[in-house]
C-alpha cells in the first residue's frame, strides 16, 4: 500500500443514485485518487449485491461498509492482513467470508434481524411487509426497480427491508420504540425500512482505520465526504469533513450540530472535483 496522508470515507449514495446517473465527474475523480494512491472507502444503505455493478463501473477497488454500517467489506488479499476481532469476549467471528469478499460483521448476520422484526410486529400487532416476502411482481411495484435490481435489492447479509402495511402513526412510532429497547436499529429510506441489530459507522471505521495504520505503520487522517441528508451519519466518526452541498440544501449545510470545522462544497459547481481535491490536500 502506497504512503498517504489521508483516508477517505464518503457517503456514496446520493453521488450514484439507484436510478440516475452518478454525479458528472466522478469517474474521474476516482481515477485521480488511485493515481495519487488515496484510499477512498465508500459507505452505502445497499447490500453487497446490489453494490457490485457501481463499484465495477466505477473501477472502485477499495473496503466498502454497506447496509447502513452493518459491515465492512474487503477485497481479496487488499491489506495482506489478518483484520483484529474488535470484541474477543462475545465469541463473534472476526470476520466472515461473503462472496468474493472478506468481511468484518458489525450487525448481527441474517437471520437475527428478520427473526426479530418478525417478532416484533407479532408482539405489537403492527403489520410490517419484508420484501423477502413478496413476489417478484409484487417487489418490482413496491421498489420502483426494474426485475434484476428489484431482486438484488432484496438480497442482504444483515439488514432486512420491510414497509408498514397500513399502520397509523402513532402505530409506527409504538413499533419503532419497542424496537429501539429491542437493540434492533432502523433506518428509513422513502417507504421502505431496514432493520438490524447492532449496525454501526463508527465501528465500521474504528475496523478500518486500524487495518489501515497497520498496513501504513502510521496513522492517516480519515476525511468524511457527504451530502447533508448522509453527513450526520459519517462526519461525528472522522477527523476532517467535508459537505456537499446542492441549491437546497445549501441554506442548511452549516447545520451540522457537534461536528467542527466542516468544509462545504458545491455539489454541482463546475470545479467540484478539482476543489474537493485541493481541499483533501489541505491540512487544518
Amino acid at each position: 500500500m502506497r504512503q498517504t496522508s489521508s483516508v477517505l470515507y464518503i457517503a456514496v449514495d446520493a453521488l450514484i443514485p439507484l436510478r440516475r446517473s452518478s454525479v458528472p465527474g466522478l469517474d474521474e475523480f476516482i481515477a485521480a485518487l488511485d493515481h495519487e494512491g488515496i484510499p477512498a472507502v465508500w459507505l452505502t444503505s445497499r447490500s453487497r449485491l446490489q453494490f457490485d455493478d457501481p463499484r465495477r463501473k466505477h473501477g472502485h477497488t477499495h473496503p466498502f461498509i454497506a447496509e447502513d454500517g452493518c459491515g465492512v467489506y474487503l477485497p481479496e488479499d487488499y491489506f495482506h492482513l489478518r483484520p483484529a476481532s474488535e470484541a474477543p469476549r462475545t465469541k463473534k467471528a472476526p470476520t466472515l467470508r461473503l462472496g468474493r469478499f472478506t468481511c468484518i460483521p458489525v450487525a448481527q448476520p441474517l437471520p437475527a434481524a428478520p427473526e426479530a422484526l418478525q417478532t416484533l410486529s407479532q408482539d405489537t400487532s403492527v403489520p410490517v411487509v419484508t420484501l423477502r416476502s413478496l413476489s417478484p411482481r409484487e417487489l418490482v411495484q413496491n421498489t420502483g426497480l426494474p426485475p434484476r435490481e428489484a431482486e438484488l435489492a432484496r438480497q442482504r447479509d444483515f439488514d432486512d427491508i420491510f414497509f408498514f402495511a397500513g399502520a397509523s402513526d402513532e402505530q409506527v412510532q409504538r413499533f419503532l420504540t419497542e424496537g429501539h429497547h429491542r437493540n434492533l436499529q432502523f433506518r428509513q429510506h422513502g417507504v421502505l425500512w431496514s432493520a438490524a441489530i447492532g449496525p454501526s459507522v463508527q465501528r465500521c471505521i474504528r475496523a478500518l482505520v486500524k487495518l489501515y495504520d497497520r498496513a501504513l505503520r502510521y496513522h492517516a487522517h480519515t476525511v468524511g465526504i457527504a451530502t447533508p441528508d448522509l453527513g450526520a451519519s459519517l462526519f461525528p466518526f472522522c477527523e476532517r469533513t467535508i459537505l456537499l452541498t446542492d441549491r437546497k440544501s445549501q441554506g442548511a449545510s452549516q447545520e451540522q450540530p457537534g461536528i467542527p470545522h466542516v468544509q462545504t462544497l458545491p455539489l454541482h459547481d463546475p470545479g467540484l472535483w478539482e476543489r474537493l481535491m485541493a481541499a483533501i490536500h489541505t491540512r487544518n
